[in-house]
C-alpha cells in the first residue's frame, strides 16, 4: 500500500492510472476513500472528467460542484452502463442535491433509465439511505463503528433449533445500549435496550431469516419466515463456536470488510459482495436498518462470505441474509 499521506501528487498519478484501469490504483484510492473519503474531495473533478466512475465509493465526499455535473450528465443522456455507475455514485454521495434529483426522476425518470433493473430511487440503499413512506429521508446505516471481536461461545445444551435444518441455532450478536460503543453504533436504529440477534447460520445462507426482538433481550423465530425451495444437505450443522463482541473503534465508519480476516464490524457502513441487500421489514415492508457484519474469516479459519445483520425498531423484527462471490 502506497503512502500517500506526505507525497505530493501521488492522488493525481493514481487517478491517471485508475483512468487505464490500473487495479492496484483503483485499489489505493478505494482504501483512502474508506479510511478518510474528504482526502479525496480536491481530486473528484478529475476523477470524473477521466470517466472513472467505478467504484461508486470513491465519491463519498463529493462536493456541489461535483454532484451537480453527475446530474447534469444524467440529465443530458448518458448510455445505460454509465447511467448505472452514476447514480452510484449519487447514492453514495448522499448529498441533498443527490436527493432531490433522484426524487424527480422517480416520476421522471432519465434516458435510459428503462435498461435499468430498479429504479433511480432504489440507487439510495447502495448509499445507505432511504426514502419513507411519509416522504421524509431516512439513514439505514450508523455514522460510527466499531470493529467486532470474536469470543468464544459454548452453545447452551437447551438451545433452539432451526425449524427446517434442526441444526442448533447461533447468536450472531448479543448487544446492549448500556455500553456506550453500542449505543452510539445503533443510535441510527432506534433501539434502546438488549438486542440479541439469533439465526440459522446454515439456511440464512439461501434466504433472508427474520427474528422478533424485544429491549428485554428476548428473541423468536418468526413463524412466516419462507423455507427456500434448495437447502442443500439436510443434516443439522453446528453454528460457529465464535460470537462477536464491540472492540475498538474504526476510523471510519466505511471501514468494514466481507473478506478479510478482522473485517466483521459492528455500525458503520456494509462492505457489501454484491448488490446492496438491505432486509425488508416483514411488518411494514421498509427497508430495515443496519446493523454490522460478520465476516466469514473471523469465523473459520477457511470461512469466506459475510452475514449482514438488521434491525427494525418500531416493527421489532431482526433479519440476517448472506451474500458471497
Amino acid at each position: 500500500m502506497i503512502d500517500t499521506t506526505n507525497i505530493p501528487g501521488v492522488i493525481e498519478e493514481l487517478i491517471e492510472k485508475a483512468a487505464v484501469d490500473d487495479e492496484e490504483a483503483i485499489e489505493e484510492l478505494s482504501a483512502i476513500a474508506d479510511t478518510d473519503p474528504g482526502r479525496l474531495t480536491p481530486y473528484l473533478g478529475n476523477l470524473l472528467d477521466r470517466d472513472v466512475l467505478w467504484p461508486a465509493t470513491l465519491y463519498r465526499a463529493a462536493e456541489d460542484d461535483v454532484v451537480r455535473r453527475v446530474i447534469e450528465r444524467i440529465d443530458g443522456g448518458t448510455t445505460p452502463d454509465d447511467l448505472n455507475g452514476l447514480l452510484a455514485i449519487l447514492a453514495h454521495t448522499a448529498h441533498p442535491l443527490a436527493e432531490s434529483a433522484m426524487r424527480r426522476w422517480t416520476t421522471q425518470p432519465p434516458a435510459g433509465a428503462e435498461e435499468l433493473h430498479v429504479s433511480a430511487l432504489r440507487y439510495a440503499e447502495e448509499g445507505g439511505w432511504t426514502i419513507g413512506p411519509d416522504g421524509s429521508r431516512r439513514d439505514l446505516c450508523g455514522g460510527v463503528a466499531y470493529r467486532w471481536v470474536m469470543r468464544e461461545t459454548p452453545r447452551r445444551a437447551d438451545g433452539d433449533i432451526c425449524a427446517w435444518c434442526a441444526s442448533p441455532l447461533w447468536i450472531a450478536a448479543d448487544l446492549d445500549t448500556a455500553d456506550p460503543a453500542v449505543r452510539a453504533a445503533l443510535a441510527h436504529t432506534g433501539w434502546s435496550g438488549r438486542l440479541i440477534i439469533e439465526t440459522c447460520h446454515f439456511c440464512s445462507c439461501y434466504t433472508t431469516l427474520y427474528s422478533q426482538v424485544t429491549p428485554a433481550g428476548t428473541t423468536t423465530w418468526w413463524p412466516g419466515n419462507t423455507r427456500p425451495p434448495y437447502l442443500g444437505s439436510t443434516e443439522p450443522e453446528d453454528p460457529p463456536t465464535l460470537a462477536p463482541v464491540p472492540g475498538p473503534a474504526r476510523q471510519s465508519p466505511y471501514q468494514a470488510s466481507a473478506w478479510d480476516q478482522g473485517g466483521s464490524t459492528l455500525g458503520g457502513r456494509p462492505d457489501w459482495i454484491q448488490d446492496a441487500e438491505h432486509a425488508v421489514c416483514p411488518g411494514c415492508a421498509q427497508p430495515m436498518d443496519y446493523v454490522g457484519l460478520v465476516g466469514g474469516a473471523d469465523l473459520d479459519e477457511y470461512g469466506e462470505g459475510a452475514y449482514y445483520l438488521h434491525l427494525h425498531q418500531p416493527c421489532g423484527f431482526a433479519a440476517v441474509n448472506y451474500q458471497q462471490s
